[in-house]
């Protein structure tokens, strides 16, 4: 395994990380989520990724469980969750950004994930209806108190980042040292356009998720349409609709023959493109099988493997490397 400074803090994060959306609580079993962890963890995978709304605190009910069963050195691992969505019973303040959900959502998850703190602590998504303060005052409060010990932002624009910075700066706060935003081939504008300032100027580290594109870069829709898969599941209609396209499934066809060429997977190709950006600091992982995540951790030793010229070639192909203006 590969271990990466995650931004600007003295973390050593694992390049490969395991994610539970989707899995865990929800589409897989609990044994079968032990063994997933189990197998990341002796992989050499050090940071396991979490939030309040998978299986709508499921997820980490099941998590939490593995822990305190595994009983793994505390100092060898980081755990993750997020707080915005909420999941009770989406009364005023059960959700959202301010102080109050802020809180009491993580001590819910404390509660929920068996441990005494949470390494990394992501404000799930922008919240419209709170001050940026209010929500870097809260985050500044919980690791005072030592119940996270960095915080960070999820799907967030530049603009609010920044904003989360200059309000920390003027006000002595700590700042997000974190974000964790889809990364993949067929999804780019962020990490290699919008977030370059805040990558040079405030040193932010990344958890990229959703490598494979909700699967469409695992190139088992380019000859069926499986009936197993996450874009089948209830309630995933729409990002079946926005990931299963003709276009899109055209240039996965063309990903797959340089693969092909590299005697690689293309999960663990499209994997390794990933890691070839050098502001990623971990890609997460998805697993419904054991066999699945194996295959995907080889995608560390595919990463040597990628020539300049060949990320060239991959370009060419994708047509959507953002094109940056002069600065």
């Amino acid at each position: 395994m590969e271990y990466r400074k995650l931004g600007n803090t003295g973390i050593q994060i694992s390049a490969l990380s395991l994610g539970s959306w989707l899995t865990f609580g929800k589409q897989i079993d609990n044994a079968l989520a032990e063994e997933l962890m189990i197998k990341a963890y002796d992989s050499g995978v050090n940071f396991f990724d979490n939030a309040e709304i998978y299986a709508r605190g499921k997820s980490e009910e099941v998590m939490g469980d593995i822990l305190h069963r595994l009983k793994w050195n505390r100092s060898s691992f980081m755990v993750s969750s997020k707080v915005y969505f909420g999941f009770e019973e989406n009364k005023p303040n059960q959700r959202g950004l301010s102080r109050k959900h802020i809180l009491e959502g993580c001590d819910a998850a404390l509660k929920r994930l068996r441990v005494d703190y949470i390494d990394l602590f992501f404000c799930h998504r922008p919240d419209k209806n709170t001050p940026i303060l209010e929500t870097v005052q809260s985050m500044n409060t919980l690791i005072q108190q030592g119940k996270i010990l960095y915080w960070g932002t999820s799907e967030w624009s530049a603009q609010e980042i920044l904003q989360a910075h200059l309000e920390a700066e003027r006000h002595h706060l700590i700042p997000p040292v974190i974000e964790q935003p889809q990364y993949n081939m067929l999804e780019r504008k962020k990490m290699e356009d919008d977030y370059l300032h805040i990558f040079r100027y405030q040193g932010m580290g990344t958890t990229i998720w959703s490598p494979l594109s909700s699967g469409i870069l695992s190139g088992k829709y380019l000859s069926q349409n499986p009936s197993d898969t996450r874009l089948s599941m209830d309630g995933m209609e729409w990002l079946r609709e926005r990931n299963l396209t003709e276009e899109k499934l055209v240039k996965v066809k063309a990903i797959k023959i340089i693969a092909d060429e590299l005697k690689v997977t293309l999960p663990q190709f499209a994997i390794a493109w990933c890691l070839k950006n050098n502001h990623v600091s971990t890609v997460i992982l998805g697993a419904s099988k054991v066999k699945q995540l194996e295959e995907n951790l080889e995608a560390i030793n595919v990463l040597s493997l990628i020539s300049s010229d060949m990320m060239l070639q991959i370009d060419e192909i994708l047509s959507n490397k953002p094109v940056l203006s002069d600065f």
